[in-house]
């Protein structure tokens, strides 16, 4: 694998941009190759490497990179502008089909990312409540502003101290801290915090820990016991939304939340978030209510044209094929770990899946962060050596798309045997 121009545009990027990448997770020692374009479900480097994608940009490319219908749409709606400041029509047609598909969703806001909603939906609880405190999950990731940066997934676990420098403690001294999976400790934090807390934020399934499932009722219990005690339930589903099933986490787990942030596989490759949820709550929010959120590229009829043409493509076929593809690469990577006798777990549901090189169950943040992190990355890149891209970091999620066919599959069943005969 000739990774020479990689090098050089990596040395030459350090110079303006911060260690060469503008996000964390992009970031892997010596350096991260250079990407110049791709297709399907594969990425091309500008070395000529091709690359079995499993990162698919973090999660959107549910359909698959350069899907025709998506240029095609997107293309059209270049010729007629790209941004007005004023409503479109398009808003309605794609937030009809969110409300038609997202359980809790009677009416939605669009943004321009998962950390945006999240953001916005954490000071819509607020004030809907009047109260300050919120409560987050460990090692759960909700994007990056201040008030979820303490003990956050995805990047902040690898490459930085999960409670971010920058952050003023006044600022996260309201945002409480619980283990996912743990009912006992939900219980006692409500009963201390009595007529104090917002609201509960929650990836129904963290995927920014690499792939967290809930226990069974888990995911019940926290809805019963907000609702006894007034507390918003916020699903942040900017990874499992529309992913899961066509209504995302809330429709698979039959778990209806207050609200719901949405982002990712929503704009088809293109920035977007969401807000969704029970209309009287959404009411509150400007201009109809008094809870500030605005954006000039809220509703960008780019993203929101490139929604409208991916959300007309996850029908039940996709949901069927991207999840018999994953769990076949779940059970490979299980076969292989136990024949190595390879301290390894392996979760996966629908169309994710994750290893974690650790013997005991994932069931949360503290037993994740024991998993042998440099196993991981051996693993890592003998896989990349051997034609595969999965993310670079025990702590994410792998993604599998509707381009990844059976014969894709095998191929990237071979080069995980070859990776694990490296790593006893």
């Amino acid at each position: 694998m000739k990774l020479e121009k990689s090098k050089a545009l990596f040395e030459e990027a350090q110079k303006y941009l911060v260690k060469g990448v503008n996000s964390p997770v992009r970031y892997f020692k010596p350096y991260p190759f250079f990407v110049q374009k791709a297709k399907d479900c594969y990425l091309f480097d500008v070395d000529g490497n091709k690359y079995i994608d499993y990162c698919l940009a973090y999660g959107p490319m549910v359909l698959g990179h350069a899907n025709e219908a998506i240029i095609n749409a997107v293309k059209e709606q270049l010729e007629l502008g790209t941004a007005y400041g004023c409503p479109t029509e398009k808003e309605i047609i794609l937030a009809k089909e969110v409300i038609n598909r997202v359980p809790c969703a009677e009416m939605v806001r669009f943004v321009n990312s998962g950390t945006e909603a999240t953001m916005s939906a954490i000071r819509l609880a607020r004030g809907v409540t009047g109260r300050k405190k919120i409560i987050k999950f460990d090692g759960a990731y909700h994007g990056a502003h201040d008030y979820v940066l303490v003990k956050s997934g995805s990047g902040a676990l690898t490459h930085g101290t999960p409670n971010s420098p920058g952050i003023p403690e006044e600022t996260t001294k309201n945002t409480i801290l619980v283990p996912f999976n743990d009912e006992e400790a939900i219980e006692k934090v409500i009963k201390d915090n009595k007529d104090e807390i917002a609201c509960l934020i929650v990836e129904p399934v963290m995927g920014n820990v690499g792939c967290i499932l809930p226990k069974e009722g888990y995911l019940k219990f926290l809805r019963e016991i907000t609702e006894e005690n007034g507390i918003i339930l916020i699903f942040d589903e900017v990874i499992t939304g529309f992913r899961l099933a066509k209504g995302g986490a809330q429709e698979y787990y039959g778990v209806i939340p207050d609200l719901a942030t949405l982002g990712k596989i929503l704009g088809g490759g293109f920035p977007i978030g969401a807000i969704v949820g029970k209309k009287e709550i959404m009411e509150q929010m400007s201009p109809s209510g008094p809870i500030y959120q605005a954006g000039t590229f809220n509703g960008n009829p780019v993203s929101i044209t490139a929604g409208i043409e991916t959300l007309k493509q996850l029908d039940d076929k996709f949901y069927k094929e991207t999840t018999k593809t994953a769990e076949k690469l779940a059970n490979c990577l299980r076969e292989v770990s136990e024949r190595y006798n390879i301290p390894a777990k392996v979760y996966n549901i629908a169309s994710m899946f994750q290893i974690y090189f650790n013997d005991k169950e994932v069931l949360n943040y503290e037993i994740a962060k024991q998993s042998d992190t440099e196993r991981f990355m051996k693993y890592f890149w003998n896989l990349l050596e051997n034609g595969v891209f999965v993310p670079p970091s025990q702590f994410e999620c792998c993604f599998t798309s509707i381009k990844h066919n059976d014969e894709v599959v095998e191929k990237t069943m071979n080069a995980i045997e070859e990776a694990f005969k490296n790593l006893e």
